[in-house]
């Protein structure tokens, strides 16, 4: 049990919502808990580190609760638009929250599950999780931190044992529950949910409950709310722009009112810069394209907009709204300059460079995690050749932010492509139960982040006050 009552502090602030926000579920009784991965550096911000192996599975493979927090795992209500079309009959299918606590910066966190079982909200799905789903969701959440973009992060992973069928990859399969630590779960279908039954109190308790625990803010107005998810949604979805990274499901259930990335299914990395690049084998019509996700992420900060016009005037959430476009362009110029291990100098010149790059990029079909790799903090390569000198101009005068002093620059990129998953990684685990190359991926992965440094967006950009309760 965790011991350390300065690290460890448990909430049950979600409970202030009431029971018309999320129902009371139980976890599946699985016939198998075996530990697959256990996120050491994540528990040790919420003080569940110490606790045992035995103990790990007690809590995250069998569901006992944890001290304090939720006596039971409450399934999230939410609607939202897929893929472009209203569906009113979501909400937690196959996870529910599992307990709250307090992080060491005093941020209020949420472990919540993916495939723990059956729900109200499951229809006629069987609540479960692929083994393969959970192995493609830590390696995502990883590389994701490593490349500074905000994430939930994988906390624990959990072999389960039973034998799933499903109809997008040979079956019977193998079967997990994931834990993630995320900063709250609440998402634009959350608000979507409440428009939709035309429940004005519950939005204002909402918009309140967001404004102070998620963001520190002591007021609940639903303009300046607003206001925070474009800046925070805008910087998101830059964020993955720099990474190369294509989410696949940007639908507005799947976006998280803090701005922080999450449920990773159908996802790639790009390998090169080619905006029609799809990650969902059903998005047909390239709606999630790596391309088109600043449109879509846009689209879905409307719908919050939408949803909150029944709290508020219409003129200042169109004010707020219409400076997404801003947002993302400050954004997406600060991610490039970190990748590219420069030190911002000004807007105009730092613009221009970034343009240059994308252009370049584009045009040579230059593998994203190769180009930044061999320009980080140094020079571009003559090997690049003629059709990179407006690179080379656009970084001359520009200084670095970092040295390549770690040992990461003296082997290869790394990069997360999808045959590798597949081919390597899964292949391994599926023919031979050999885990190496999963957990050396996360190591190599890890020693990337050390490489880049400290990343200056990648913490939230919210400011929580230590608070009780």
């Amino acid at each position: 049990m965790p011991t350390d009552p300065q690290a460890y502090r448990p909430q049950m602030t979600i409970m202030q919502l009431g029971d018309g926000f999320y129902d009371p579920v139980d976890a599946a009784a699985f016939p198998q808990t075996i530990l697959r991965f256990r996120n050491d550096r994540a528990a040790n911000e919420v003080g569940l580190d110490a606790l045992s192996d035995e103990e790990w599975l007690t809590h995250f493979g069998r569901f006992v609760p944890l001290p304090d927090t939720l006596p039971r795992p409450l399934a999230l209500r939410y609607h939202g638009h897929q893929f472009r079309t209203y569906n009113p009959d979501l909400g937690d299918g196959r996870g529910f929250t599992f307990a709250q606590l307090r992080d060491r910066r005093g941020r209020l966190m949420d472990l919540g599950t993916k495939g723990s079982g059956q729900t109200p909200w499951s229809r006629f799905g069987d609540g479960r999780l692929t083994l393969k789903g959970g192995v493609r969701e830590v390696l995502a959440s990883e590389m994701l931190e490593a490349l500074g973009v905000p994430t939930s992060r994988s906390f624990s992973l959990i072999e389960t044992g039973e034998a799933l069928e499903r109809g997008d990859e040979p079956s019977p399969t193998r079967s997990a529950v994931l834990v993630r630590l995320s900063h709250g779960h609440i998402r634009i279908g959350t608000f979507q949910r409440l428009a939709y039954h035309r429940d004005e109190g519950g939005l204002r308790k909402l918009t309140a409950y967001v404004l102070r625990n998620l963001y520190g803010e002591d007021n609940d107005d639903p303009v300046r709310l607003l206001d925070l998810v474009v800046q925070r949604t805008a910087t998101l979805v830059a964020r993955y722009m720099a990474a190369g990274f294509v989410h696949g499901v940007l639908n507005s259930d799947n976006i998280n009112v803090t701005g922080e990335s999450f449920d990773y299914g159908p996802w790639r990395f790009a390998p090169t810069w080619d905006p029609g690049t799809v990650a969902a084998y059903f998005d047909h019509a390239g709606l999630y394209a790596l391309g088109r996700q600043p449109e879509a992420i846009h689209w879905d900060a409307m719908q919050l907009a939408v949803s909150l016009r029944q709290i508020s005037d219409a003129e200042p959430l169109i004010a707020a709204l219409d400076r997404f476009p801003e947002h993302y362009q400050r954004a997406v110029t600060s991610a490039i300059l970190w990748r590219l291990g420069r030190r911002s100098r000004e807007h105009e010149r730092d613009r221009a460079l970034v343009q240059a790059v994308e252009r370049a990029l584009r045009g040579t079909g230059v593998q994203i995690e190769r180009f930044f790799f061999d320009v980080f903090a140094q020079a571009l390569p003559a090997s690049y050749g003629a059709q990179w000198d407006d690179v080379r101009a656009a970084l001359d005068g520009y200084e670095p932010r970092r040295a390549r002093d770690h040992a990461f620059w003296d082997g290869e990129p790394c990069a997360m492509l999808i045959d590798e998953v597949e081919e390597k990684i899964w292949a391994a685990i599926d023919r031979d139960d050999d885990w190496q190359p999963f957990h050396a991926k996360v190591t190599r992965i890890r020693q990337m982040e050390q490489a880049l440094g400290d990343c200056p967006f990648y913490s939230p950009l919210i400011t929580v006050r230590n608070r009780n309760g």
